[in-house]
């Protein structure tokens, strides 16, 4: 997959992105990101890239010249072209699988007030929001989407159970998790994880994510018993047990 981003700071993503997990999968090949600095792109001799809004306001709006300058250089023809903004979509798991099947992503990092509209009605494709809450840029959303995605591309992580077991992609937030040693402060691990019986564990592991989700997600746990009917039938069993045990507090 190749990935673009444009930014007014790409030392930024530079930082991050060269850095453990994606960093080796740039390594390897596996990801190809193309850092893209919007002033470079500048035709104002002080290279200047904001102006003041027309209309007033506070603040200062990212001008379309340096942008549109930019995206011009580039080979962006029929790819995604996604600008992050507080009005855009909410970024989930299923985004960062949809974007997955995508082979060239171009990501535009937004500043200040935001970027002239023309940027958006020309050449955006998706608008992307990571939450609701203010944030002086788009280049933390960038990291954000770039590790949601690269890290289910085939090779960068050691196997695909590694995510699919993960909080979020299976539907439920994971189970609690223990390393040695196994007795710490008066504090023991489960005797269920040490037990070696495969069998126990994952059905006490899948027990644990219901429950966990049903206290904290209780959006997740009911879009989660949706799909019921789809589980192999010792994830039904388990399921149905749980119900059984709660029924006096769940509902659907």
């Amino acid at each position: 997959m190749k990935i673009d981003i444009l930014t007014l700071f790409p030392e930024m993503l530079d930082a991050v992105l060269n850095t453990s997990i994606i960093g080796r999968a740039r390594e390897k090949g596996l990801i190809d990101i193309n850092l893209v600095n919007i002033r470079d792109y500048s035709e104002n001799k002080h290279k200047s890239v904001d102006d003041y809004p027309f209309g007033g306001g506070s603040g200062m709006v990212m001008q379309a010249q340096p942008v549109f300058s930019a995206l011009r250089s580039l080979e962006v023809e029929g790819c995604r072209k996604i600008y992050f903004s507080p009005k855009g979509k909410h970024f989930t798991q299923e985004t960062a699988k949809e974007l997955l099947s995508e082979e060239h992503l171009v990501l535009l990092c937004g500043h200040y007030e935001g970027i002239d509209q023309r940027i958006i009605d020309y050449w955006i494709t998706d608008e992307i929001s990571i939450g609701d809450y203010v944030l002086t840029g788009g280049e933390i959303p960038a990291m954000v989407l770039v590790d949601a995605v690269s890290r289910m591309i085939p090779g960068v992580l050691s196997s695909e159970d590694v995510y699919k077991n993960e909080s979020i992609y299976s539907g439920l937030l994971e189970y609690p998790q223990y390393t040695r040693p196994r007795e710490f402060e008066d504090m023991e691990v489960p005797e269920v994880l040490v037990s070696g019986n495969h069998g126990k564990i994952e059905d006490w592991q899948y027990l644990k994510s219901l429950e966990v989700t049903w206290e904290r997600r209780k959006d997740l746990y009911i879009k989660y018993m949706d799909q019921m009917d789809l589980l192999p039938k010792e994830k039904q069993k388990i399921f149905k047990e749980f119900l059984n045990r709660n029924k006096d507090t769940i509902s659907k």
